[in-house]
């Protein structure tokens, strides 16, 4: 599979239920086939086997047999989430971890120290440093040459923008297929959240899916990246937009709180409590640091 660009090996597979196919939701729509994939947590055995492959101690809770595919049958063409190819992607360096910290005082923290220690017991042999926060740039697992591939949008294109046709989703289509799938979560000690999820709609013209990673870094940082796959089924039109947004923590805080202020919210502590643990309500007040769009154009009968 090619992961954002790099060829790497196949996944370890996962799978403890009798079938391949146990807990797979599926629908086909004009030469697409669409699979979301929810089955429970791991048990401990396939956790030991990803740790070991992996190199990194887990997320808490990972739902390693869990996926969300996009195939293209005359073409070869898909794209695949799964947990250990988001994972895979988690610097194992510790660089990154250093990055997420924003300064000394907070690496030697004490909320740091019983992150990795909280990690550090639920091993039993030492394993590299690594990002804790299990930040991941991961855009999807696709396959390599001569399946298509995704060209680079310049963002000096005027459809750099415009890529995604909104004002077609806004549309009151009737909705086929829906499927939100969780890959893997940790609370980090209870110092936040770590989760990244998966939500796809199939419409009969086209379909939208939203991978996403948030990082909520109590008195840190605020963390986003968005995947989004837009598919124009008629047209064979595939477009992919990567998104990164990230903003310190203190300042989401007060620009949630003005608004509310400015909303006239008379509870303002505890509304602010409930946006700043719903990604879908904090992302609007992250500011964005990365984007990135590419399409691809697949055969239609």
């Amino acid at each position: 599979m090619a992961m954002n660009g790099t060829s790497m090996a196949p996944p370890v597979r996962t799978e403890h239920p009798s079938t391949p196919e146990a807990g797979v939701d599926a629908i086909s729509q004009q030469g697409f086939t669409i699979k979301a994939r929810k089955l429970p947590i791991l048990k401990a055995g396939p956790i030991e086997e990803m740790t070991e492959k992996l190199g990194i101690a887990p997320p808490e809770m990972i739902f390693g047999d869990n996926y969300v595919e996009i195939s293209h049958r005359a073409s070869g063409w898909s794209i695949n989430f799964n947990a250990y190819d988001a994972l895979d992607l988690v610097d194992k360096t510790g660089n990154e971890m250093l990055k997420v910290a924003h300064s000394k005082e907070w690496q030697t923290s004490r909320q740091v120290d019983s992150i990795l220690q909280h990690h550090n017991e639920e091993i039993t042999q030492v394993i590299k440093p690594f990002d804790w926060s299990y930040t991941t740039p991961y855009q999807g697992s696709t396959p390599p040459t001569p399946a298509p591939q995704f060209s680079p949008i310049p963002s000096t294109s005027p459809t750099f923008d415009s890529a995604i046709p909104t004002h077609l989703l806004r549309l009151p289509d009737p909705i086929l297929f829906f499927s939100e799938v969780l890959l893997y979560e940790d609370e980090l000690a209870d110092n936040g959240i770590s989760l990244f999820s998966i939500k796809i709609r199939v419409m009969p013209q086209r379909l939208l899916l939203l991978a996403q990673f948030f990082l909520r870094l109590d008195g840190v940082l605020v963390r986003v990246r968005d995947t989004r796959v837009y598919v124009e089924f008629a047209t064979g039109e595939v477009v992919r937009e990567w998104t990164a947004k990230e903003t310190e923590y203190d300042v989401v805080k007060g620009r949630v709180e003005a608004k509310l202020r400015a909303q006239g919210v008379r509870d303002v502590d505890v509304e602010m409590g409930v946006v700043m643990r719903e990604v879908g309500r904090v992302v609007e007040f992250l500011d964005v640091v990365e984007r990135k769009v590419e399409s691809v154009k697949l055969p239609v009968g």
